[in-house]
């Protein structure tokens, strides 16, 4: 977000915060890309802050209070608020626990693997309405056949990330693995390493498909402790994801940290062939 906007978001949450009987003296910027992040002092909130008529807030605590219920490992909304999407001065408020994250343990890829096996059963327990991965390639794939929304984006990896996306889609969908809903992105940045274990954070990615695409977020380690994977849906999946990313990294309203950097590494890796490599390489490539 510009600065002014931050300051926008800043103001509507604190002021809202204000009025549900949450002290605040002090807000701090958590994270700042298309959403902000705040914890605000010293009530102890986690806000997330959008700009308002973005649905996804309404879906993402819905689904945060249906998980809890089934034990699920995921970051709670404030129990001392209403768990609703809050609206203020053109900004869309969710307030959330914030928990202190601790180092991890030796052990932690196991209990990655095993709190995204767990995210999953719970899951498994949950109807609702939630778009079906291939929804968001074909979503990824309009900024990159529109020139005008991807402009630093050449010829030679606007082709490369068309037949990626659309190659990937037609595997991935040919492959008949059995579907569930999915958190969508559990990769490192959306999981906090708690004293009470690890607990994933950002539900308004999920989505529908095999548990593969899931898989395909978080570090090879992590891979290679969750049970039961179909290895080659999970190579073509990693694949997928790099295109995705790709499309997203390139779009000029993009506002994620260092995004053209990314965009800029993954048709290099594409390019390399498989074994396709993880989320996390594209901050060492």
């Amino acid at each position: 977000m510009e600065a002014e906007v931050v300051w926008r978001a800043t103001a509507a949450a604190t002021a809202l915060a204000g009025e549900l009987r949450l002290r605040v003296g002090d807000a701090v910027v958590i994270q700042d890309s298309n959403m902000l992040a705040l914890r605000l002092l010293p009530c102890g909130v986690f806000a997330r802050v959008a700009q308002a008529g973005q649905e996804v807030a309404a879906f993402e605590v819905e689904l945060a209070g249906r998980l809890a219920a089934t034990a699920s490992p995921v970051a709670a909304l404030d129990p001392r608020v209403e768990p609703r999407v809050y609206e203020r001065h053109g900004f869309a408020v969710t307030f959330w626990t914030y928990h202190d994250t601790v180092t991890p343990d030796p052990d932690f890829p196991g209990a990655y693997a095993d709190a995204l096996h767990h995210l999953h059963a719970g899951m498994r327990h949950v109807e609702t309405e939630a778009p079906h991965i291939l929804d968001r390639v074909a979503e990824a794939e309009r900024p990159v056949t529109h020139p005008d929304d991807t402009p630093a984006l050449t010829d030679t990896d606007r082709h490369l990330l068309l037949d990626t996306l659309r190659s990937a889609r037609e595997r991935i969908r040919g492959h008949g693995a059995a579907e569930q809903l999915l958190h969508g992105e559990p990769h490192p940045g959306n999981l906090l390493n708690t004293r009470n274990g690890p607990l994933f954070i950002d539900l308004e990615t999920c989505c529908r498909g095999p548990v593969e695409f899931d898989v395909a977020h978080v570090p090879e380690e992590i891979g290679t402790s969750y049970p039961d994977i179909d290895h080659a849906l999970l190579a073509e999946c990693r694949r997928l994801v790099l295109g995705l990313v790709a499309a997203w990294r390139w779009n000029i309203r993009d506002n994620f940290p260092n995004g053209r950097r990314h965009g800029q590494n993954i048709p290099t890796l594409l390019r390399k062939g498989p074994p396709w490599p993880t989320l996390g390489t594209l901050t060492t490539e």
